[in-house]
């Protein structure tokens, strides 16, 4: 790869690593691509050497940020009971930028084109084939159910917490909900 091409490589993965991380932070809607140039410091005019549209930049961009998944501590855990624990986190909570693409983006999914809902649907599948792994070998009923109740109760803990100002409430909720789900899995220390 030449010089130029190497540069041009390495711009364009700086725009997708600035948008993914606000995109997770500030949702698809609220973010321009102005905003992203600036922050990966470059000027809008150079937007289109590198994407054909915004579209183009949200797909990759969520793409992106669910390969980023694959090495975070919230899916590299030993344990089911440990997995809970990190994504019912208070620090996941608050690094909405870093963190789940899933939790981050649902709502924003729910609008999203086809190409884009495929990429969030692998990284869910992805997902959930790390909870089903990580359950114990004796666990009772469908485990690709429980592990889709466990990813509903996560988005939907992760959500809540984020949301409500009472930082006593936000902790409650994180707290309560990964008790819960651990409890449904009195030997939930399995390991991949």
């Amino acid at each position: 790869m030449g010089h130029s091409q190497a540069n041009k490589a390495e711009s364009r993965q700086r725009i997708l690593s600035v948008a993914s991380r606000r995109f997770r932070e500030q949702g698809l809607e609220s973010l321009s691509v102005a905003d992203v140039m600036r922050e990966a410091g470059m000027t809008v005019g150079g937007f289109y050497k590198h994407f054909t549209s915004r579209d183009e930049l949200v797909t990759e961009a969520l793409a992106t940020a669910c390969l980023e998944m694959d090495d975070s501590y919230l899916t590299r855990q030993p344990t089911l009971k440990k997995t809970i624990k990190a994504y019912l986190s208070e620090a996941h909570r608050d690094d909405q930028a870093e963190g789940c693409p899933l939790a981050a983006l649902i709502n924003d999914m729910a609008r999203g084109n086809d190409e884009a809902k495929k990429i969030y649907t692998d990284r869910l599948e992805k997902s959930l084939d790390i909870l089903i792994s990580q359950m114990p070998e004796d666990t009772e009923g469908d485990r690709r159910t429980k592990a889709m109740l466990i990813y509903s109760a996560y988005i939907g803990a992760l959500s809540l917490s984020r949301v409500v100002p009472d930082a006593r409430l936000s902790r409650q909720i994180l707290r309560g909900v990964s008790k819960e789900l651990i409890s449904l899995f009195p030997e939930a220390t399995c390991k991949r």
